[in-house]
């Protein structure tokens, strides 16, 4: 009997240390949240939402996985004060819309499909759901959360950046 309530309190202790480290994804964005990498208000592009939400602060919520990946390599930039590597990462399922844990995602890279922000990584559950979208939207790579780099991230912002300014000069003239 006593290494039974012993087993009990034991999994009682792992319960408390590690279940309550997990918290939820906001479900309610309100309408005036602004995506701290690029000022876009996020609420209008939910399919497309993503958050990172770090122990005793505000979810941060996000108009795509990139300008998230940019701010987590470079949180000082866009006023954060904290180290996120312990953070929660939250993201769309592509298919779903369901979050799913950013860190144990796939995402798909170089796809014909385009975020609000342009080319974007598209977040998946599962290898098979990224395998079957990188087959059908011609896309070029499937990474992991600690596969994608800062460098990946910039010249995805950069690439973006480039076709905002072309069209600019275009419009000046036209």
């Amino acid at each position: 009997m006593k290494l039974k309530w012993g087993a009990v309190l034991c999994c009682l202790k792992v319960l408390l240390m590690f279940g309550t480290a997990v918290s939820e994804p906001l479900q309610e964005i309100d309408a005036n949240e602004k995506c701290p990498v690029c000022g876009m208000f996020v609420a209008k592009y939910d399919q497309w939402l993503t958050q990172i939400v770090n122990e005793n602060e505000t979810p941060l919520v996000f108009d795509g996985v990139k300008d998230m990946m940019a701010y987590y390599f470079n949180y000082a930039l866009y006023g954060g004060d904290a180290e996120l590597t312990q953070a929660e990462i939250w993201v769309r399922n592509y298919y779903t819309l369901d979050y799913i844990n950013g860190r144990t995602a796939f995402y798909v890279v170089g796809s014909d499909v385009l975020g609000p922000m342009g080319d974007e990584l598209i977040p998946f559950s599962t290898l098979q759901e990224a395998e079957n979208f990188k087959k059908d939207h011609q896309g070029t790579t499937i990474l992991r959360f600690d596969e994608i780099s800062a460098a990946q991230i910039m010249e995805m912002k950069k690439k973006h950046m480039m076709k905002m300014k072309k069209k600019k000069v275009m419009k000046q003239a036209n």
